[in-house]
């Protein structure tokens, strides 16, 4: 029986072979990604990023696309795989880890729980088991997770600097002890010197950021990538004009925050809170 052969030499993961044949069929038909937007009535940036691999569009846009390239079927089929595909989430989270350790500066946005960068393993732990894990897997998780945190220590430790909504400080854990421990740690953090700590109080009002965790980090040759995550998903994005985007809005959400000082203040308040409080 002759040996099988890889027929095309593609990639098999599906969010990549999507974006493969997204090139491949323009590539064939001669047109620009300009032109392409011309035709089909979307801006054509949206069908750079999904060739790039960076989104993969709406039903109705791939649709359209198979329309366009003659290809009844064939792009959307190619679509729904890449939809159902979970590991690319996992293999992104991977590659944003690896750019986390060679950082050499990293901002972050918390929308309603504390980086695990600040975590105690009480609160690790908590978050976790929220999130479906137990068992083996989620003491695992708890360990790599405080394995994270020696990346603030040391005297080369890379500048760090989150805006906490105040939703973090206001949700507490169901153990009020670890509870007080988060906070007792949160507040030795902000006497370091590389770590800035910033709360964005709720009168604030609507911002950019609503509803998204979002980190920056600084790379050694001067590259800046970012990455977004909200409970189900995250994002590494890299490409520069999207990022550049989003430090603006960084910025601006900076803007409304209380300053280092004024927010060290507020933490202590919520500890002291948390210690008096005659439920425990």
């Amino acid at each position: 029986m002759p040996q099988r052969r890889v027929i095309t030499g593609r990639s098999q993961e599906p969010r990549q072979r999507f974006a493969e044949e997204l090139r491949t069929l323009r590539a064939g038909s001669g047109t620009s990604l300009r032109q392409l937007g011309e035709r089909l009535g979307w801006d054509w940036s949206l069908f750079g990023k999904m060739e790039k691999g960076e989104t993969l569009g709406s039903p109705e846009v791939v649709q359209a696309l198979d329309t366009h390239y003659g290809t009844p079927g064939l792009l959307l089929a190619l679509w729904e795989l890449a939809a159902g595909d979970h590991t690319q989430f996992r293999e992104r989270y991977r590659r944003y880890m690896a750019l986390e350790a060679e950082a050499v500066s990293l901002w972050h946005f918390a929308v309603s729980v504390l980086p695990g960068l600040l975590q105690t393993p009480g609160y690790a732990r908590e978050v976790l088991a929220a999130g479906g894990l137990k068992g083996q897997e989620l003491e695992q998780q708890v360990e790599a997770r405080m394995g994270r945190r020696e990346l603030l220590e040391g005297e080369d430790a890379p500048p760090f600097r989150t805006i906490l909504s105040e939703a973090v400080l206001r949700t507490p854990l169901r153990d009020a002890g670890e509870w007080r421990g988060q906070l007792e740690y949160l507040r030795e953090v902000t006497e370091r010197p590389n770590v800035t700590v910033q709360v964005l109080l709720q009168s604030a009002g609507l911002h950019g950021l609503l509803g998204v965790d979002v980190w920056y980090l600084l790379l050694p040759h001067g590259r800046t990538v970012a990455y977004t995550e909200n409970g189900y998903r995250g994002e590494l994005i890299e490409e520069a004009s999207t990022v550049v985007r989003l430090q603006k809005t960084y910025d601006a959400v900076r803007d409304l925050a209380l300053t280092p000082t004024e927010s060290r203040k507020v933490i202590l308040r919520m500890l002291e809170e948390a210690t008096c409080d005659p439920a425990t």
